[in-house]
């Protein structure tokens, strides 16, 4: 592979994401991207099967959404929005709450996923202090869970199996729990934590970067039940699982629960600007209601609510809307089941799991090739490496045509013999 100029000289200063330095490969140098291919330095393309982290549902260069991107950079790249307001996030915020069940539409907005998971913790946290709750300082997050990468997040990840073990005790006190199970004893495992407890918080029927683990709605249910009954607060993180990833526009729709609060982003601006936002209901914005300024929610990053991401986010709310979704994710879902069930053979493939526009490939630890391995194969696919296993899965966009659906596939079944 040629390796371009501006990598070269940009390599010694870089410090790549999730990256060990002293062992990885180069990174594959992209120099465009268009529908569901990514055009390499040297002309080649690849499918891109994970979607730049499960963002670009429509896939690249979608021309609705650069027309409304481009419209709004010539009236409002950015204002502060504290104290101040525009029309795309002011419009956006109803749109994005008339999505979810009634309820839920008081709207935070923020840049990113983990910031969206803390903003949920401090609604859920402060609230419990403002009602004089102050002993309810506990979070109760599940085993195999990864909610971001910031000093709370962190801390309802897996202490176990997760990318953050080196962090496990730091930031918020949390309980984790196993994923409830048939015949199981969550109940009593819940009840023992629920008193000190503010929040209970779970990626709803998929745990995705912590191994794309997946579990059933009656599984929810039983949360849902046991936090109404101890008066914890449920806090669903729909993040990579939002916008018809499992089919529905929200996994809480196919679960059949309502949360208290709800985390959204990743697809939400399409992948072309970062968004995220949390969106609780009035009950829980009353308790930040007061006289005094230091009893409102202390928390406004810099870019919050910004003009260009808002005007994204309607454009891929449009494409959303103007397609039969449920139905381009349910052929998808047909697809990878045809497509990766002959995998459950292969040499030390311990399980396939496939849910909506979701695939995955349970490896033993240290067995699933290097990213390089399928690349040679015309596909972009990063595996989850874990302490108790590795993952190869994909999450491709969800327009993704199925001739290059063919090329993932295909690479798999090759790279996994």
């Amino acid at each position: 592979m040629r390796v371009p100029a501006w990598l070269e000289a940009g390599q010694d200063f870089v410090w790549r994401p999730y990256c060990q330095h002293k062992t990885a490969s180069p990174p594959l140098p992209v120099v465009s991207a268009r529908g569901c291919r990514l055009v390499l330095a040297d002309g080649r393309e690849l499918v891109d099967g994970i979607a730049s982290w499960w963002t670009a549902a429509h896939g690249y260069g979608h021309p609705h959404i650069a027309r409304r991107v481009k419209e709004q950079l010539a009236r409002l790249a950015h204002v502060a929005f504290g104290g101040l307001a525009h029309e795309p996030a002011y419009t956006l915020a109803p749109r994005l709450a008339a999505m979810l069940p009634d309820g839920l539409q008081r709207v935070f907005f923020v840049e990113s996923g983990s910031v969206a998971v803390e903003v949920a913790l401090k609604m859920a946290l402060q609230s419990a202090y403002q009602r004089g709750q102050g002993n309810r300082r506990k979070v109760i997050a599940f085993e195999g869970a990864y909610h971001g990468d910031t000093f709370a997040t962190m801390a309802l990840c897996d202490p176990v199996d997760g990318m953050h073990r080196a962090f496990t005790g730091l930031g918020v006190e949390a309980v984790h729990l196993p994923v409830p199970t048939p015949g199981d004893d969550f109940e009593a495992r819940f009840a023992e934590h629920a008193a000190e407890a503010a929040c209970a918080i779970i990626e709803p029927l998929v745990q995705c970067a912590g191994g794309m683990r997946m579990h059933d709605a009656e599984a929810l249910q039983r949360i849902r039940r046991a936090c109404d009954e101890h008066g914890v607060l449920l806090v669903l993180d729909e993040i990579a699982t939002g916008f018809y990833r499992t089919g529905a526009p929200f996994a809480l729709y196919r679960a059949g629960v309502v949360p208290d609060i709800v985390c959204v982003g990743k697809a939400l601006s399409g992948g072309t600007l970062p968004l995220a936002a949390t969106i609780a209901t009035e009950e829980i914005f009353s308790a930040f209601w007061d006289d005094d300024p230091l009893e409102a929610l202390q928390h406004g990053p810099t870019y919050m609510g910004n003009p260009l991401a808002c005007a994204a986010a309607h454009a891929s709310l449009d494409l959303f809307e103007q397609s039969d979704m449920a139905s381009v994710v349910g052929r998808l879902e047909t697809r990878l089941r045809e497509g990766l069930e002959p995998l459950r053979h292969r040499p030390h493939v311990r399980d396939v799991r496939v849910l909506g526009a979701i695939g995955a490939v349970e490896m033993e630890p240290g067995s699933a090739p290097a990213s390089d391995a399928f690349a040679a194969r015309g596909a972009f696919v990063r595996p989850l490496r874990l302490a108790s296993a590795d993952v190869v899965y994909l999450m491709p966009p969800l327009v993704i045509a199925d001739e290059d659906l063919d090329v993932l596939l295909a690479a798999l079944d090759a790279v996994l013999r």
